[in-house]
Parts: C-alpha cells; structure tokens; sequence
C-alpha cells in the first residue's frame, strides 16, 4: 500500500453507503476498505495514485469528498487554522462592516481578495477605513453572533490528544481570534490589531498587517520550535491569502473554498464538516476528543 484514499460523507446530505464505496474502489482499483466511521468516512489503500476522474465518475456526483495520501505519516504533529469562514462559519469583518453601513461595499472587496484578484493587505486597510467610528461595543455584538463550524472542537481537541501544537493563523483580528482560541483549546493565536480610541474604532489596523507571508511564515516557524519537517503538518483555510501555506504543508486542505484556492490546493473538502480533516489524517471515529 502506497497510497490511501479517503473518502468523506456530509452526513447532513448523504451516507457513506457499502455500495458507493465499492463503486469507487473499483475505479480506483484499491484493496479492501477500512471503516472510519459507519456511513461517514471510509480509508480505500492503493497501490498507485488514484485518479481524480476516475473518482469523480465513481461519485457520481454525491456529496462526498476524497483525500488522497501517503500512509507514512499521516497523522500530522502541527495545524495551522484560518479563522473566518473555515474555523467559524462568517466572516467577522463582513459583519463589523454591515454594523457600520458598509456591508456591500466590504463583502466585495473581501470577495475580491480572497479570489487573489487584490493583495490582501491593501485590502484589508481599505476595508479597516470604513468602519471608523464603529463604537466598541460592536466587536461584542459581533462575537454574540459567531458561529464555530462543526466538527471544530473535535479538530482542535482531537489533534492536542495526540500531542500535536494546534494554531489559529488569521487575517481576522485579535479580538475574535483569542476568543476563539479560548473557547476551542487552540495552543496559539496569531491576527491582525484593530486599533482604537477608546471609544470607537479609529479605520486603521496595526501594521506590520498579518497576510499570506507571514501565514506561511507562522507555518515554517511553529513547525521549527516543534522539531517538525513541513512534511509533518496540516494546514487549512479557505481564502487566497492562505494558498502559501497550504502549498508547503505537508497537508493542505482547502476547505470550501473559493474556486481559484480550490483548484490550487493539493487537498480539498467541499462538502464534509471539519471532521474530515481528522479522518484524512488515518483517525477512527472512536478516537475523536470532544474537548
């Protein structure tokens, strides 16, 4: 066995059934599955490379994602997380943007950087300016309304049971990421500052701005200080600023992204929860930690 192929179900849409399976070990020519999780996920190891086609007409279309891997390795020692849109399920400056009027005209530049069509710093600065004089108190509104999407704690809790460093890396800000750390055991949180005057947000962010460089340069350091190859880490996220680090983690996984990061990334999940991050690692079920 050279490879593994693990296909994941959205369990909210579909179930993982012996016959779909079947259909695609067939096409894949791989040797007998090994169960993950009843009707949910499903390891089919490979003697080659399985075919991204061959996968695809075997799916038929069902919302099912398949991860290819190497058996070595598999279960990684660092992840690195994106916060907006992968961790929690909006986009927290999108949602300071709406508070402070501006939310058509932030939600399209947002959308333009995360497709790559703009750099991300100038980007952010833009949309940082349109929400001065926000009150303060907006940030907690905003925060009483954050969502984490399914199968987060599981990740996060899952991945530090086995001992691996778990980091929160966002283009967010400080705020949202501390909290969101706090409340899901993450071991570091890295975001940009959103600056004040004591009263009300002032439109600027504290510079150096955290983008895409300084994602993967997190990426490099943390799995340094761990005594980690990059081969030996996950990292996820949904956006352009986070192709670099997906690109040289040993695993990355573009998780419903957009399509520029989709067709980029070496790994993707469209349609699974972020448990999927778990069983494209070789984990059971069984072994999840609720945290």
């Amino acid at each position: 066995m050279r490879h593994v192929l693990t296909l994941i179900a959205d369990r909210a849409a579909t179930s993982l059934s012996p016959a779909l399976i079947a259909r695609v070990r067939e096409a894949v020519e791989g040797e007998a599955p090994i169960l993950l999780a009843p009707g949910e996920a499903a390891d089919i190891p490979c003697a080659a490379p399985p075919d991204p086609a061959r996968i695809a007409a075997a799916l038929e279309d069902a919302p099912v994602d398949a991860i290819a891997t190497r058996p070595r390795g598999r279960r990684k020692g660092l992840l690195v997380a994106d916060m907006d849109s992968t961790i929690v399920t909006s986009e927290t400056l999108d949602e300071l943007a709406a508070l402070a009027g501006a939310g058509a005209a932030v939600a399209a530049i947002t959308r333009r950087s995360m497709n790559g069509e703009i750099e991300f710093a100038e980007a952010l600065r833009e949309r940082v300016a349109m929400l001065r004089g926000l009150k303060l108190d907006a940030l907690e509104r905003i925060w009483s309304g954050v969502r984490f999407t399914p199968g987060a704690r599981e990740l996060v809790a899952t991945m530090r049971a086995h001992n691996a460093t778990t980091a929160l890396v966002t283009g967010g800000f400080t705020f949202f990421s501390g909290r969101v750390a706090a409340a899901l055991g993450f071991d570091v949180h890295r975001a940009n500052t959103l600056l004040d005057d004591g009263a009300q947000l002032t439109g600027t962010v504290r510079e150096p701005i955290l983008d895409r460089d300084a994602k993967l340069a997190t990426l490099r350091e943390l799995a340094e200080a761990r005594g980690l190859r990059l081969a030996a880490t996950l990292a996820v996220g949904d956006g352009a600023n986070d192709l670099g680090m997906l690109q040289e983690a040993g695993l990355g996984i573009a998780f419903r992204a957009t399509p520029v990061v989709a067709a980029a990334a070496r790994a993707r999940v469209d349609h699974a929860n972020l448990r999927a991050l778990l069983f494209a690692q070789g984990y059971r079920a069984a072994e999840f930690s609720e945290g």
